[in-house]
């Protein structure tokens, strides 16, 4: 096994999807997705299409708790780059994805694929490499990480207010975890605070003092989980958790 190899392989993967799926970057396909799709069908590579299709599937399973459409209001919040503002913004139910991997938006809408691309990204490195035979490892990209392996790797979780370690610990193996919490990017925007955090329903910042970490099989599914869990009912929220396999942690102050 060359282990340089593996490991250079499963950062190009990584790479390949910021360069594919981030609202930053002016040439990825996202932001072709998110400046034409009103106009036209967009093809995009498989992996955007995936990410795409597997965001509507939770966001339809949660009923918009999940909602990977609200670029328009962390634009306006100042998150995100001020060109993905729309007026009268629809939402992830006016994405229709078509044949041959084409993306086609039936209302002004902008797509920010934050809360799943990141998990998504460590998931391709997690499979370059096994495709390489290394026997176990551990990718972590701040806040969204997943083990394989013999061994449990052991994960500390941050307090959402001081952002120390808390005592409790969790054994991980053969799984991912990601969290989420606006306790670190919560800034004031006329006069009320806002967050990286957006209610899909109400389009309001989620700002509470709250953190939630979610075990699931693969990443971009606990990346994902974690906003149900912050914006759903709690029925909703522990459907979908369960029927993924899935758990959640949810720290308060």
């Amino acid at each position: 096994m060359d282990l340089l190899a593996a490991v250079n392989a499963a950062f190009g993967h990584i790479e390949s999807i910021q360069r594919r799926m981030s609202v930053h970057d002016e040439g990825s396909e996202l932001s072709r997705v998110n400046a034409e799709a009103l106009l036209r069908p967009v093809k995009v590579s498989d992996e955007t299409f995936e990410v795409l299709r597997c965001g509507l599937e939770i966001a339809r399973a949660s009923g918009g708790a999940f909602d990977f459409t609200v670029a328009p209001v962390l634009a306006s919040w100042g998150f995100l780059p001020a060109n993905l503002r729309r007026r009268a913004a629809g939402t992830w139910r006016d994405i229709s994805l078509q044949r041959g991997n084409r993306v086609h938006f039936n209302r002004p809408l902008a797509i920010d694929l934050g809360g799943i691309a990141k998990g998504f990204a460590v998931d391709t490195a997690i499979a370059a490499l096994r495709a390489h035979n290394v026997s176990s490892a551990c990718v972590n990209a701040g806040g969204d990480l997943r083990v394989f392996g013999a061994s449990e790797s052991l994960i500390h979780l941050r307090h959402p207010v001081s952002a120390r370690p808390i005592a409790q610990s969790i054994c991980l193996r053969n799984a991912a975890l990601a969290t989420s919490s606006p306790c670190f990017t919560r800034q004031q925007w006329r006069g009320r605070r806002v967050s990286h955090l957006v209610n899909g329903e109400s389009r309001g910042a989620f700002v509470e003092d709250v953190s939630v970490s979610v075990r699931a099989p693969e990443c971009w599914l606990a990346d994902a989980l974690t906003k149900v869990v912050l914006n759903a009912d709690t029925p909703t929220a522990t459907c979908l958790l369960e029927r993924h396999r899935a758990k959640a942690i949810v720290l308060t102050v």
